[in-house]
C-alpha cells in the first residue's frame, strides 16, 4: 500500500480518483437514459405506424364493402329486369 499523499484528490481502491468513478457513474446512466428515451420514442412511433396501417385497412375494408354492395345492387337489379322480360 502506498502512503497518503498530501493535496491529492482522494482515490478508489482502483487508484482512480472519487471524482472519476462518480462522473463514469453519471455518465452511464445519461447513456441509459438516453437510450431508454430512443427506446420510448421507437416504441410511441411504432404505435403510431401500426395505427397509421389499422386505419388504412380499416378505409380499403369500407371501401371493398361498398363496391360489392354495389355490385350487388347491378345484379339484383339485373335479374329483375330479366324476370320483368320473362313474364
Amino acid at each position: 500500500m502506498t502512503p497518503a499523499r498530501t493535496g491529492t484528490a482522494p482515490t478508489t481502491s482502483l487508484g482512480l480518483p472519487s471524482t472519476t468513478r462518480t462522473t463514469t457513474r453519471t455518465t452511464n446512466r445519461k447513456r441509459h437514459e438516453m437510450n431508454t428515451m430512443h427506446e420510448d420514442l421507437a416504441r410511441a412511433h411504432m404505435a403510431t405506424r401500426l395505427g397509421e396501417a389499422r386505419q388504412m385497412r380499416a378505409g380499403q375494408q369500407l371501401a371493398r364493402a361498398r363496391r360489392l354492395s354495389r355490385k350487388a345492387e347491378r345484379a339484383a337489379q339485373q335479374a329483375r329486369l330479366a324476370l320483368a322480360r320473362a313474364l
